[in-house]
């Protein structure tokens, strides 16, 4: 498999791997469904999207070129249809500025703070169990970023281009605070095919409550979960099914 980090790639893995919300929002896929997910990494969660349900098209978009150079090449060989493309996702079409972190390239995003990266990663890690002291060692340096100008479309530019009429079994969202963005991008006429969405929300000046909402406006309900290990940061887990 290609991944940058593989200490990262495991720790990821380990996200899609447990009985988890991105596990439970698989399970509702059903053949000849896409899976739509925004900030795919290196392709982990398009792997356990069409390992869980085959017969499903992953469309995986990830803006950073080494991080989707890796995606690009485990959807090659790992997932039976797969559309790779090297894409940020936002409210509206153009350019915009991207931080990447080469040691950490999950945390990358257009809102890349690198103190409030550290510091999750330091929290995450001491209820991980570990010593300050090996804590320290891990983060120096983890969150050095580079900058880089990168492509954006919204959910709706993509469904256009790629998934005209199909169902979105599943909407995947990960893209480090950026997330009200996402959803900014999604017409009207869009909303009633997407069946589900997961999400990991930063709950910063309310954003959790404003995600939610959305949702709910859109005929998704809605339910959110702290795991034990990410307590005392700001990162949430939600999980939403449309309301029949």
């Amino acid at each position: 498999m290609a991944c940058t980090s593989p200490a990262e790639a495991r720790m990821l893995w380990n996200e899609m791997s447990t009985d988890g919300y991105y596990r439970r929002a698989a399970q509702q896929l059903r053949s000849g469904d896409v899976a739509l997910d925004i900030g795919a990494n290196i392709g982990l969660s398009a792997m356990m999207f069409a390992d869980t349900c085959p017969g499903v098209t992953v469309i995986a978009a990830e803006p950073a070129p080494v991080t989707y150079d890796c995606l690009a090449r485990n959807a090659a060989a790992h997932v039976v249809d797969c559309v790779p493309l090297r894409t940020a996702v936002g409210a509206a079409r153009g350019t915009r500025r991207f931080t990447f972190y080469p040691r950490a390239t999950a945390n990358s995003g257009f809102y890349a703070d690198r103190g409030a990266d550290d510091e999750a990663t330091r929290i995450f890690l001491r209820n991980s169990g570990l010593a300050d002291d090996a804590i320290d060692l891990i983060t120096e340096g983890l969150h050095d970023g580079e900058t880089m100008d990168v492509e954006v479309r919204t959910v709706s530019d993509i469904l256009t281009e790629h998934a005209a009429g199909s169902a979105v079994g599943v909407l995947k969202v990960d893209v480090e605070r950026a997330e009200l963005e996402v959803l900014h991008g999604i017409t009207e006429n869009d909303w009633p095919r997407i069946r589900s969405v997961v999400a990991e929300v930063h709950d910063t000046d309310g954003r959790l409550a404003e995600f939610c909402g959305m949702l709910r406006a859109h005929g998704l309900e809605p339910v959110t979960r702290q795991d034990p290990s990410l307590s005392g940061t700001e990162l949430h887990e939600v999980i939403a099914t449309r309301v029949i």
